[in-house]
């Protein structure tokens, strides 16, 4: 059951960009946080299917987003998820957080938030808990 999300009384009203790379075409969980997110207070941008890294960060840029969330079934996740952070960090969005979810076994989360990525959910995540996620992580990096 999807629930609705409350509004985590942002001063500031953050902009999220959600994403789905590659040639995955199953967007339904990225549609329910996406518009979780949007019911919760928070501005979503939402770039649709089968886009590439560059394209995501180009579009996060362009957008002037607070954060990237990235949904990924492929298993492609040890590979998208960093190439995704290199191209910010020499973009220089250091200030803009990464995070997503998707089908990505315990331990491989451990290993991509070593190198930066924030928090990942998998399936079946109350989407109360990417917003009061989304809302801590974001205001405290605004301050």
């Amino acid at each position: 059951m999807i629930q609705k999300a409350r509004s985590p009384k942002l001063a500031h009203k953050h902009r999220i960009l959600v994403a789905k790379p590659g040639l995955d075409g199953h967007d339904r969980g990225a549609k329910v946080v996406a518009a979780a997110l949007r019911d919760a207070g928070f501005e979503v941008i939402y770039t649709g299917l089968h886009q590439t890294p560059e394209m995501i960060v180009n579009a996060a840029l362009q957008e002037d987003v607070d954060a990237v969330c990235v949904s990924i079934l492929s298993g492609a996740h040890m590979t998208i998820f960093p190439e995704i952070l290199d191209l910010m960090k020499k973009r220089k969005m250091n200030g803009v957080l990464l995070c997503g979810g998707g089908i990505i076994p315990p331990e491989d989360a451990k290993a991509l938030a070593k190198k930066g990525i924030g928090r990942l959910f998998g399936p079946g995540t109350d989407t109360r808990d990417i917003v009061a996620y989304l809302g801590e992580v974001l205001s405290k990096r605004r301050r």
